[in-house]
């Protein structure tokens, strides 16, 4: 029970006025002292080491969240960079795929118009469009037709030799017969010492038969078989096929002799159109006939 002007529970009350007072007097004495003498940075030090572990406490969160959200961010953005510089190799190994395509067909280009002043007074390059699935027929289409002058019977060439000849004109497009097919023949002759036969067919790309030689004949395995010119088809002394086998039977009057046709025929994507000065001519002729018929 306090008593005015008295003693509350023993002790004499000390006005609040005079505590604020008290304390203010001591703080600025505080401060005096540690403003020109410094004792009080030893007891600040004290203090801070025993604060650290809190603000460490309490800015954790924080700084962990910082780091994660960057650690995400980054991941994100690696995620994105890696796939689209997978999306860029890929196009780029897509691209030199093509060039090396490219560069091959160019090379092939190269080899056959290289040859093209020794085949023919006019050449034209044509590229396969189709080939013929019938096992029994070696043939295919190409891009050349009436318009470019392409006449039945023509002689196609590729970078190795003699190709077919074309059996069937269009437009705009044209049916070749190769040498392998069964109903298809080439004169030839030996180079080696120019022996004259007949190349036909077997169905086969792989496989030229020359049915027409004696067992005396004078013909090797390893013989070079060229184009002989007779009949005005083919173009005289380009490959056709080498030697492969021969067998000669006793009683037989004929030899059995195999060849293996010189161009590529299961490989070729372009061929070579010539024609001679009189085949340039009947072609120009032929294509005046149809432009006036029309």
């Amino acid at each position: 029970m306090n008593v005015p002007g008295g003693v509350d529970g023993g002790r004499t009350a000390v006005p609040l006025g005079l505590r604020f007072l008290l304390l203010t007097v001591f703080s600025l004495s505080l401060m005096l002292v540690d403003n020109r003498d410094d004792h009080l940075s030893r007891l600040r030090q004290i203090f801070s080491v025993a604060v650290y572990p809190i603000q460490i406490t309490v800015s954790f969160p924080f700084k962990a969240w910082q780091v994660v959200s960057v650690s995400l961010s980054d991941r994100v953005s690696l995620l994105n960079e890696n796939a689209e510089l997978k999306s860029e190799q890929l196009k780029h190994e897509v691209r030199l795929q093509r060039m090396a395509a490219l560069e091959a067909e160019n090379i092939r280009l190269r080899v056959m118009l290289d040859s093209s002043p020794r085949v023919a007074d006019r050449v034209l390059v044509a590229e396969i469009l189709a080939v013929d699935l019938d096992p029994y027929r070696q043939r295919f289409s190409i891009n050349r037709g009436l318009g470019d002058g392409v006449y039945v019977g023509q002689a196609l060439l590729d970078a190795n030799g003699i190709v077919g000849q074309i059996a069937g004109v269009d437009a705009f497009t044209s049916e070749v017969i190769l040498i392998s097919d069964a109903d298809h023949a080439v004169p030839v002759s030996v180079n080696r010492n120019g022996l004259r036969t007949i190349a036909v067919g077997t169905g086969d790309s792989r496989r030229l038969s020359l049915p027409y030689l004696t067992n005396s004949a004078d013909i090797e395995s390893g013989d070079l078989l060229v184009s002989s010119g007779l009949g005005g088809v083919f173009p005289s002394g380009y490959p056709v096929g080498r030697v492969v086998e021969v067998r000669r039977q006793p009683g037989q009057l004929f030899a059995e002799v195999v060849a293996e046709p010189a161009a590529e025929l299961n490989r070729d994507r372009e061929v070579l159109l010539v024609w001679a000065a009189e085949d340039t001519k009947q072609s120009t002729r032929t294509t005046g006939l149809a432009e006036v018929e029309q």
